[in-house]
């Protein structure tokens, strides 16, 4: 259904940073918790990992929070939860990621990576659910992000704003997630602007290009957070090999299942690797 209400971010004489800090300020006053730690997007498949972080300060629905809209895919729940872990870092998760392919702009696209930041966060952990190209990977198999290909045409950076991405995927951060389970791989995440699947022809070009991984997110919330000062980590959960690779008809329906049977064990992992960044 259309929103029944404007946002924001949708004022083209907005300040997207000013937009963040209020939205921060609303998660401070709704929560109770003035400073987050880190800050975790749980695409398909990684919802879970948030009730083994620990202990759960707070969970806001977005629409409450400023620039938040409700998620239009099923598997992202539309909350934002404060989390205290057992080592006493607060840790803030989002469940209310806003796709570019949704139409709405690249502002509300990275609009909660900024407002992580907003709230103290300086380590962004970034989920998705996405298509494998390496025919070794299977579905329900968790690859860490080394790098990315961005074939939206858009960036999330406005005007002479000039950032360096050469290690934009924390390579310290990689090496503790192998920490927590050595026999982690790793590809480059290529983004398609969706929300139709790739073809196998294009499934071919992002491989000849270097690609690894095919999806419809994350790119752009990365380039924001690195912006925005912040260290990143990036997780894939390989939910079906990509079109031309797997024989069979691609749909989203075997997405959230392939997410529903990997979520104890790539949460449980998730939980771990927060717990030791």
């Amino acid at each position: 259904m259309p929103e029944t209400h404007s946002n924001p971010l949708d004022d083209p004489a907005a300040n997207p940073f000013e937009v963040a800090a209020i939205a921060a300020a609303d998660i401070a006053r709704l929560s109770g918790v003035e400073h987050h730690d880190i800050a975790l997007t749980l695409g398909s498949g990684w919802g879970k990992a948030a009730d083994l972080l620990g202990e759960t300060v707070a969970s806001i629905p977005a629409t409450e929070v400023t620039g938040f809209s409700k998620p239009a895919l099923e598997g992202h729940v539309g909350t934002l939860r404060s989390i205290r872990t057992p080592g006493g870092r607060h840790v803030l998760v989002i469940g209310a990621r806003t796709h570019y392919y949704e139409g709405h702009g690249v502002r509300r696209v990275v609009h909660s990576v900024r407002t992580a930041a907003a709230t103290g966060a300086k380590i962004m952990v970034l989920t998705n659910g996405a298509g494998g190209i390496q025919e070794t990977w299977s579905p329900g198999q968790p690859v860490l992000i080394s790098d990315h290909i961005n074939l939206t045409a858009d960036s999330p950076l406005e005007g002479a704003t000039f950032i360096d991405l050469t290690d934009l995927y924390s390579k310290r951060l990689r090496d503790v997630a192998r920490t927590v389970d050595a026999s982690l791989d790793e590809g480059v995440y290529t983004q398609f602007r969706g929300p139709h699947y790739e073809t196998p022809a294009e499934v071919q070009m992002a491989k000849r290009i270097g690609g690894d991984i095919v999806g419809m997110s994350t790119a752009l919330e990365a380039i924001a957070a690195r912006e925005a000062g912040m260290e990143i980590l990036g997780f894939s959960l390989i939910t079906n090999l990509a079109a031309g690779i797997q024989q069979t008809p691609l749909s989203h329906t075997e997405v959230i299942e392939a997410g529903r049977e990997a979520e104890p064990v790539i949460s449980a992992l998730l939980a771990r690797v927060v717990e030791a960044l």
